[in-house]
């Protein structure tokens, strides 16, 4: 058993506050980084966490995944983000996830691929999928799987607003301060303080322009 599952395994599922303190101790161990205060649930899974680093006043709740493919990767969760229940992180070969400070990620999000950052103060409603990956599949004699991916990266800047259901394609840029209404498909980039709906998703208006009204 490795340093990381002899850690998870003894300390992992603890329940009530004396969990919470052991878990900050023994994390320590095996996290690049956790700050002061971080408040880490019961069975949250971590792969190869050295390059993982969590800031002061983080909340993880139960069941969350963060998981590093490759010895370049990383993911940064900066000061009091909350990651509820059942999200899931995936970064692999040179990619990194950033989540800026006072982030809230909604439950069962799933943020997978090369390098997705999301800016301070976002907040990221329940089952959003953000994926900075594409699979090729131009050689119809070739099986999909073995034709490789591309990675171009998706950013979401400060202040956004992510409704339920939301889909973020790679290579996407969501301007600052934006709004992307429930079941979204975000398929090109969002000008700041927009607001967006629809698949794929169109903007409808400005956050700050006064209402049309009929005549």
């Amino acid at each position: 058993m490795n340093k990381v599952d002899l850690v998870t395994t003894l300390v992992g599922n603890m329940p009530l506050a004396l969990g919470f303190a052991l878990r900050r101790f023994a994390y320590r161990y095996i996290l690049g980084d956790l700050g002061k205060n971080a408040k880490i649930h019961p069975r949250v899974e971590f792969q190869s966490p050295a390059h993982i680093k969590i800031g002061n006043n983080v909340k993880i709740r139960r069941d969350v995944h963060l998981r590093r493919i490759g010895n370049n990767s990383s993911i940064h969760i900066h000061d009091s983000v909350s990651v509820d229940s059942g999200v899931y992180m995936k970064t692999y070969r040179d990619g990194s996830i950033t989540i800026g400070e006072e982030t809230g990620i909604g439950p069962y999000t799933c943020l997978s691929g090369g390098n997705i950052t999301i800016g301070p103060g976002c907040l990221i409603a329940s089952h959003v999928s953000i994926y900075a990956n594409n699979h090729i599949f131009t050689d119809p004699a070739a099986r999909i799987r073995g034709q490789g991916s591309t990675h171009e990266g998706i950013t979401i800047g400060e202040d956004c607003w992510l409704g339920t259901g939301v889909k973020v394609l790679d290579g996407v840029t969501i301007g600052k301060g934006s709004v992307i209404g429930a079941g979204a498909v975000v398929t090109k980039s969002i000008p700041p303080y927009s607001i967006a709906v629809g698949v794929p998703a169109k903007v409808i208006g400005q956050r700050g322009e006064q209402p049309k009204v009929a005549s």
